[in-house]
């Protein structure tokens, strides 16, 4: 099957919107560790460890194009959530999954730390990103850094994303 060069930059592009995308086992590491010289506490470490995470299972189901275990990612109601569904099923239906796709994590504020629910504040780029199908292997271009505010909530078997909203518009 193939696909025209301005089909795939055109869903290249709108992947980049998508919110969060995970990382992939291999490349950039999912969330920068903290520059050096700062003075990273345990509540900072702690939010870096439940966006890798979090971060690594959205990649395991984009990459095997498992729409159970992303809407699972995401709290019921989530437009979040929603949204990345749509993108999924827009890239399987043209036959490709996505692979290779990690978040380079910029910059990362908690706003607050409530045990079960996380805020944070993060600047993040999507890097890595690749289009697989048959026949079609396109590299897709490296997202620009965008600040966003993240919700997450701790469910019975780990954290869900409960909003996602962009920072500085």
């Amino acid at each position: 099957m193939r696909f025209s060069s301005r089909l795939v930059h055109a869903l290249a592009a709108a992947a980049l919107l998508v919110l969060l995308a995970g990382p992939a086992a291999a490349g950039p590491q999912p969330v920068a560790p903290a520059a050096a010289g700062s003075a990273e506490g345990p509540g900072e470490r702690r939010a870096r460890a439940v966006l890798a995470a979090w971060d690594e299972r959205r990649a395991a189901v984009w990459r095997r194009g498992d729409r159970d275990g992303l809407a699972d990612l995401y709290t019921a109601g989530s437009l979040a959530g929603a949204r990345d569904l749509r993108m999924l099923d827009a890239w399987l239906e043209r036959g490709l999954r996505v692979r290779g796709m990690a978040v380079e994590v910029l910059a990362l504020e908690v706003v607050h730390d409530e045990g079960r629910r996380l805020v944070l504040r993060v600047t993040d780029r999507l890097v890595g990103a690749v289009a697989v199908g048959s026949g079609v292997r396109r590299v897709l271009p490296q997202d620009r850094p965008t600040a966003r505010a993240l919700v997450l909530r701790r469910s019975g078997d780990g954290w869900q994303m409960a909003s996602v909203r962009p920072l500085g518009w």
